[in-house]
């Protein structure tokens, strides 16, 4: 190995004799580590610079600077450039095992909501020289791998629900920036476990739109469809006619029972809203139908335009009484989905405007792909026994809302 500089060891001595440097131990430390790397070249090339031997099988050509993150913090250091072959420090090795290190700490960070304008700070309170932007940008695409493969896996079991629904990030595209349609599905196994089953992005919730992704699912493998659920966008209706031909759907009841009372003073609001829930409480769907239509009639005369919307919901609005009553609780509503929805939006309001379509992919699917992960491993979304009920071959009852194609 290459000898240390003598007088650089006695001028740090000094000055530690002096305490005119407390910053020794970093300068110290990058003297050995260039000491390790220049012996490390001459054995690789078989010579000193300018040194004749007969065991030379190159020589150098200038160097190329390294930042090396270590615990006295970030040492800058040289490593020889050869004219034929390369050269690579075994010393710079665990290097690689701190960068993934640091890569897993930002991208945690970026998942969980941290901006990449304060990972700066949070990677120098680690005690490193900082992260630029566009590096943050390059770790945070390491991700982007993961979650492709987790976007198109295959579908393989059965899922007799599906929730459906849309959040609205703004996006930068095209020198502006737009609100775009970020939409996922969840879906309930036949065997009563939950699942995220897809997700994408696009300029528009249009019909033509929502047509590609549940196309998009079917050919992952989406099977056995027996109830969708979603708010009543004209586009994703027809999507789901087109689609998933055969399936019932059901309009959301707490997006009804909203667009209901929009049409109502708000001092009467709640005495509205208390006598329309009396329509859910009924045991059967039958029994619903019937309190309905009581409903309708009682309020026609004071609020008609909301009577004229409950009235047009009926049938898509009570389909999910035609399947076990120990999942109607979930099925009649996307109430499953706004939890989800609810943590999406608060990094999208830390996050503020995302620069492209590929970082609301990257950080939304992070974030489903952990709830994914979080629901295989928790207890089943319905039984094996109720979801018994739901048998291969039991068509819904005729006075479900069926969409046919």
């Amino acid at each position: 190995m290459a000898p240390l500089d003598s007088f650089a060891v006695l001028e740090w001595i000094r000055k530690i004799q002096d305490e005119q440097q407390i910053d020794f131990l970093r300068e110290l430390m990058q003297m050995f580590a260039q000491s390790l790397i220049n012996a490390e070249a001459t054995q690789k090339i078989g010579a000193n610079p300018y040194e004749r031997t007969e065991e030379r099988v190159t020589h150098r050509n200038g160097y190329r600077k390294r930042e090396w993150d270590t615990r006295l913090g970030t040492l800058e250091l040289k490593i020889p450039k050869l004219r034929q072959g390369s050269f690579f420090p075994s010393i710079l090795e665990p290097r690689r095992r701190a960068e993934q290190a640091l890569a897993a700490v930002v991208q945690e960070a970026y998942v969980h909501g941290v901006s990449t304008r304060k990972v700066d700070e949070l990677v120098q309170a680690l005690g490193l020289d900082g992260i630029s932007k566009s590096e943050v940008s390059r770790l945070c695409k390491q991700l982007d791998e993961d979650i492709q493969k987790f976007k198109n896996r295959p579908l393989e079991r059965e899922y007799p629900y599906v929730w459906l629904d849309a959040t609205f990030p703004k996006v930068r595209e095209g020198g502006q920036v737009q609100s775009m349609a970020f939409v996922i599905a969840i879906g309930v196994t036949d065997t009563g476990e939950r699942e995220v089953l897809g997700f994408d992005i696009g300029t528009s919730e249009d019909g033509e739109f929502w047509t590609e992704f549940l196309r998009g699912l079917k050919e992952r493998g989406l099977r056995g469809v027996r109830l969708v659920i979603s708010d009543a966008h004209l586009g994703l209706r027809q999507a789901i006619s087109e689609v998933l031909t055969g399936a019932a759907w059901q309009r959301c009841k707490v997006h009804t029972l909203r667009n209901v009372l929009s049409q109502v003073p708000k001092k009467q609001q709640p005495m509205v809203a208390a006598i329309i829930r009396t329509i859910f409480a009924q045991p059967t769907q039958e029994a619903a139908r019937e309190q309905l239509r009581r409903v309708v009639e009682e309020l026609r005369g004071k609020f008609p335009k909301a009577m004229q919307i409950l009235e047009a919901a009926e049938e898509d609005v009570l389909a999910f009484m035609a399947l076990p009553g120990e999942h109607w609780r979930q099925i009649c509503s996307t109430n499953p989905l706004e939890r989800l929805n609810r943590e999406m939006r608060r990094r999208m309001d830390v996050v503020g405007i995302f620069p492209n379509r590929e970082s609301v992919l990257r950080l939304m699917g992070s974030i489903l792909q952990e709830q994914h992960e979080e629901w295989m491993v928790s207890r089943r979304y319905f039984s094996l026994e109720s979801m018994a009920k739901l048998k291969p071959d039991q068509t819904l009852l005729a006075s479900a809302s069926v969409l046919q194609k």
